[in-house]
């Protein structure tokens, strides 16, 4: 989860996360060359009394501050159909777990599971136990097989909302009327912390997403309680 000062993204739990960091990284490069050739140019304008009479109309220039933009382009728009594409992707998912979102709180049911349903309400401050979060605990986490797919579809009974998790790289509208879904695979077990990320009311900041990922051995103990 996210800690104070942080200025970058929280640590990549999925393999999606993982390819947008890279893509992130990969872009800011970019960037930071083109700022700094931008920078030395101008820099060089402001300093130099040598000017080349040819350098405004020569062809050779305009054929070179033509064709380089677009490759940058390329290079940026590559990756990121690829990552797009990934993220859409949802194959063979091992289990399906149903979110519908509400003013203000989240229901899930495990649709593989008969009866494996329960809804998911922020814990009030004056509730909370020493070491829980403000703002982020529930009553009822979302508890996962980590190392497998697992398929999340999402929807709402009111008005818009959206089921966000950074460390796994998930923020997928809930949109009366519209099921939507992705996909998620934890590379290791832990909490990982969201919110809802549309704004939804005057309760907004209080609906918060847990999800515990555990070994699937955890899992099946923990479904065979909960029935």
């Amino acid at each position: 989860m996210a800690y104070p000062y942080e200025l970058g993204f929280q640590d990549a739990t999925s393999p999606i996360m993982e390819e947008l960091l890279q893509f992130h990284d990969h872009t800011l490069m970019i960037v930071f060359l083109i700022s700094t050739l931008v920078l030395y140019l101008i820099s060089l304008m402001l300093t130099t009394k040598l000017t080349h009479t040819s350098t405004m109309d020569a062809q050779e220039v305009e054929t070179i501050w033509t064709i380089l933009p677009a490759i940058i382009l390329i290079m940026i728009a590559l990756p990121s159909l690829r990552i797009l594409y990934m993220m859409d992707e949802v194959n063979n998912p091992l289990l399906t777990v149903k979110t519908m979102s509400h003013q203000w709180y989240w229901s899930y049911e495990y649709t593989d599971y008969d009866e494996l349903n329960f809804d998911s309400y922020m814990i009030p401050t004056t509730e909370l136990k020493p070491g829980e979060l403000r703002l982020l605990e529930v009553d009822n986490r979302v508890v996962l097989p980590m190392e497998l797919p697992v398929r999340v579809l999402i929807s709402s009974e009111d008005v818009l909302h959206s089921w966000a998790v950074p460390s796994l790289g998930l923020k997928t509208d809930a949109i009366p009327g519209r099921l939507n879904q992705t996909i998620l695979t934890s590379t290791r077990p832990g909490l990982f912390y969201g919110q809802c990320s549309e704004i939804c009311g005057s309760n907004h900041s209080f609906m918060p997403i847990v999800i515990e990922m555990v070994p699937l051995k955890t899992f099946e103990n923990w479904c065979t309680s909960m029935l």
